[in-house]
């Protein structure tokens, strides 16, 4: 099951209280959370370049757009090899021959994947 994210509000707090010298139990018994969300919220936020005092012109959206940044957005990833044979199988029986290499390729071309 996918970790949820830990709202702003909480990530601050989380950054606070580790700052203050708290244990990764301890603020997750502070804030509800389990410690492995805490874990992997302080993970994100050292790799992010993070750190408590928050800078002021950090806002809720920047830091949330920091830490939960996708490298590839999901729209952009490539499919994988049977999948896309799969799709391009299903685009040829609708459109002919050619229609499914075509589409394939405009995706492909349009995200800049080879």
């Amino acid at each position: 099951m996918a970790q949820q994210r830990l709202p702003v509000r909480k990530i601050r707090e989380v950054l606070r209280l580790k700052a203050a010298g708290l244990s990764d139990r301890k603020i997750a018994a502070a804030i509800g959370s389990a410690r492995s969300t805490v874990q992997e919220c302080l993970r994100r936020a050292r790799e992010a370049g993070i750190a408590w005092p928050l800078a002021q012109d950090l806002n809720d959206e920047a830091l949330h757009a920091r830490l939960y940044e996708r490298s590839v957005p999901l729209s952009c990833r490539p499919l994988p090899g049977a999948r896309r044979s799969a799709l391009r199988q299903a685009l040829q029986r609708l459109g002919g021959a050619d229609y499914g290499d075509a589409l394939i390729g405009l995706e492909v071309e349009q995200i800049g994947v080879a």
